[in-house]
């Protein structure tokens, strides 16, 4: 071949051979450029049913136009040969890299990023790999990675096919599986990276190249693979039916994060897996994120083994302080103080803090520290008194060790009102130090940060965020106020301008879609990020006012950095999970949404959402799961709060989701009980009549929510809880008015 020109290309040199033919470096004599030709083995070439699907698999490959994707120009034939013209890369296949050993964590991630990168692209189009493995990824001179010979893998299989395999949606017949168990040595390298799925003979899809993207990746980070065997049956019994080694016995370095994206990747069962490329790819780019700015354990020199220890040995869980005073109307400052005691620890970066909502259960209950601390499996319990005197504070506070019952750290604060911020300060060092924990100087400054040079800007503060969080009309608009009460004493309280932009902002979501609401909340999210660029709520404040702008990109880039700044941040992945849900782009808001229920496992919110993303994408087995776990939450939650019209709407949308239609009734029936004239009362319900089979019904309570205020027409355009409404003669026009 070498010398010889082949239609318009002059073979130069051979660069390799396989299963799937011979590869020649080759120039391009009309263009002048190099590239790779692939020819087509001749027992392959004289198949006519494997030819065509040979050309139909390849012409779907070549329209994949992506850098980390080894690009196909043509596909061709000359004098009988067979030939597919392609990118000459420069380089090495990862393969040959991995023979030196395991991969460098930054290389690791990059590498994992740019493949789930590439798969997504391939995937959006119908177009499933079936065989990731380092042979077919190829590491640039740049550094970057490349996925080779996709379309090619199908057609291996049909090669493998004895007519007797399993048969796929499409009517193609695959081969069973069983064929690769007497498959010579060069064969074991395919099987090691193989879906069970894949293994059985079955139809695969997108899941199937994302469990050998994971098999990849633990290759790369451990330097082993994580189902071995001498021959292919052993190995196929490993990925069917055993647990892979744990990756951190072969590198104890590795971060917690990255085991878990690689323990999710691996998931036997294709439901628990990741269900798309760009959910992989969001955990790899986070986790690159917190590698780069410290905030993985590995950058902190732990292993992920030592850092889950270290901080599960310090959990620290603050349970409401006692209310002494009885007064109700102090409440509100009770519950901001031990909330802002939380928030203070949570700067400490080897102390594990329980979030709110874990502990909200236990506020106002008779159980003791030690009790709480068994429950919730915390090491250590924070518990105090707090008594407001005009303009006196009297607060004490102890720390229990819930093994022994023991407390470990006690203290008494008698001061002036004033003296809130530093009482908050010396709490949680106090706490640092009696678990033993040295505080860094930047978490020190972190700490002593104050909020307002002001106290009675806080308490307007305290009073606005207990409003907030009740998100009603009414609730609101009281926070709308009390945070511009705490703006006009303190004009420089980056907090209080952010709440007010999310007070405008919800307000014109549910109620009020006015200019007025959408510039203030522009406004004041603004004038936060100015007063304080490294308060985290401030970007996410920014972010969703943006998003009602329909700045989406300029919204991604402030959720973004937000979850940079305090990648624990409920709201961040909450509130970036509704601006993508307004977009239709439900696979990257279930990501977030997903990541939203892990932060805060209490909450009822966050899986309804993330139930109605993956009714959008029809994966309705997780669906179903995300609804289970949204009425479990709310059922829970109304325990301690039975009159919650929110609790209520949502927790109905999921029982009649979930087939549960008359208790799921029911529910609805009492949220509207409570607030009939309620807009966002009035849309949920809608949704759960929708859910029920009620369309007429439900039109009729949309048609009421929308004359009562609700105009976010984006929302309502892309809710997948109202698709059974869509061909409803009167929909289109209910959403017009919303307009």
């Amino acid at each position: 071949m070498i010398g010889q020109t082949i239609s318009h290309y002059r073979v130069l040199a051979k660069l390799g051979s396989g299963g799937m033919g011979e590869v020649y470096e080759a120039e391009d004599v009309r263009l002048g450029r190099l590239v790779a030709l692939k020819f087509l083995p001749p027992e392959l070439a004289g198949d006519p049913q494997a030819l065509e699907r040979f050309r139909r698999e390849a012409r779907a490959a070549s329209s994949l136009n992506h850098p980390h994707i080894c690009t196909i120009y043509e596909i061709d034939e000359c004098d009988g040969q067979r030939f597919i013209s392609m990118e000459r890369l420069e380089g090495q296949p990862l393969n040959f890299r991995l023979a030196a050993g395991r991969v460098a964590l930054d290389q690791v991630v990059q590498w994992g990023i740019q493949v789930s990168d590439a798969l997504e692209i391939a995937h959006r189009k119908n177009i499933v790999h079936r065989d990731i493995k380092p042979a077919n990824i190829f590491i640039t001179l740049r550094g970057e990675a490349k996925v080779l010979d996709f379309g090619l893998a199908k057609l291996q299989e049909f090669r493998r096919s004895t007519g007797e395999g399993s048969s796929t949606p499409d009517g193609e017949t695959l081969g069973d599986g069983n064929l690769h168990l007497t498959s010579p040595g060069t064969a074991l390298g395919t099987v090691a990276y193989m879906s069970p799925e894949q293994a059985r003979g079955e139809a695969v899809d997108a899941r199937s190249d994302i469990f050998s993207l994971g098999a990849v990746i633990y290759q790369m980070a451990t330097g082993a693979l994580p189902f071995q065997g001498n021959t292919s049956a052993v190995i196929f019994d490993g990925i069917l039916h055993k647990a892979p080694t744990p990756p951190t016995r072969w590198n104890p370095d590795l971060p917690l994060e990255l085991t878990h994206i690689i323990n999710k990747s691996l998931e036997k069962e294709r439901e628990l897996r990741y269900q798309t490329a760009v959910e992989v790819g969001a955990d790899l780019k986070r986790l690159k994120r917190d590698l780069e700015s410290g905030k993985s354990a590995a950058v902190r020199g732990e292993s992920a083994r030592d850092a889950q220890a270290s901080r599960t040995e310090r959990s620290v869980a603050v349970v409401y302080f006692e209310n002494l005073s009885g007064a109700k109307e102090d409440e509100y400052f009770r519950d901001g103080m031990t909330e802002d005691v939380t928030t203070e620890l949570l700067k400490v970066k080897k102390l594990q803090v329980f979030p709110r909502s874990a502990v909200m259960a236990f506020r106002d209950k008779q159980i003791s520290a030690a009790q709480v601390g068994q429950q919730l499996n915390a090491a250590y319990v924070l518990e105090g008194s707090l008594r407001r005197a005009g303009s006196r504070l009297r607060i004490t506070a102890q720390l229990v060790e819930t093994r022994t019952g023991h407390s470990v750290w006690a203290e008494r604060y008698d001061r002036q009102m004033e003296d809130v911020f530093a009482i908050q300060d010396e709490i949680a060092q106090s706490i640092a130090h009696a678990l033993q924990v040295a505080l860094s100087d930047g978490e020190k400054k972190a700490i002593q940060k104050p909020q307002t040079a002001d106290v009675r800007a806080y308490d307007y503060y305290l009073k606005g965020r207990q409003a907030f969080h009740q998100v009603r009309r009414k609730s609101l608009e009281q926070a709308s106020q009390m945070f511009a009460r705490a703006v006009e004493i303190d004009a420089g309280y980056a907090r209080a301008h952010a709440g007010l932009a999310d007070a405008c902002s919800c307000l014109y979501i549910f109620w009020e879609p006015t200019e007025t609401n959408l510039r203030k909340a522009d406004e004041e999210s603004r004038r936060a990020l100015e007063l304080d660029p490294d308060l985290a709520e401030a970007h996410v404040a920014r972010g969703l006012a943006v998003s009602l702008n329909g700045r989406f990109q300029e919204a991604s880039k402030e959720f973004e950095v937000a979850l940079t700044l305090d990648p624990s941040l409920f709201e961040a992945f909450y509130m970036y999970g509704r601006a993508c849900f307004a977009q239709g782009k439900l696979a990257e808001a279930a990501s977030l949404f997903e990541k939203a229920c892990s932060v805060r496992p209490e909450d009822y919110q966050a899986p309804n959402l993330l139930a109605l993303c993956y009714d959008g994408l029809r994966r309705w087995s997780e669906a179903n799961t995300a609804y289970r776990r949204c009425a479990e939450a709310a059922d829970k939650h109304l325990q301690i709060e039975s009159r919650d019209e929110r609790a209520l709407y949502l927790g109905s949308q999921a029982l009649c989701r979930l087939g549960e239609r008359e208790k799921g009734l029911e529910w609805a029936a009492r949220a509207l009980a409570i607030d009939p004239e309620e807009p966002a009362v009035l849309y949920n319900v809608a949704c759960a009549y929708a859910a029920a089979g009620k369309a007429e019904e439900a039109i009729g309570l949309l048609d009421k929510a929308v004359k009562h205020g609700f105009g976010y027409k984006e929302w309502v355009q892309n809710d997948p809880a109202l698709d059974s409404l869509r061909m409803h003669p009167e929909f289109q026009t209910v959403i017009q008015k919303a307009g």
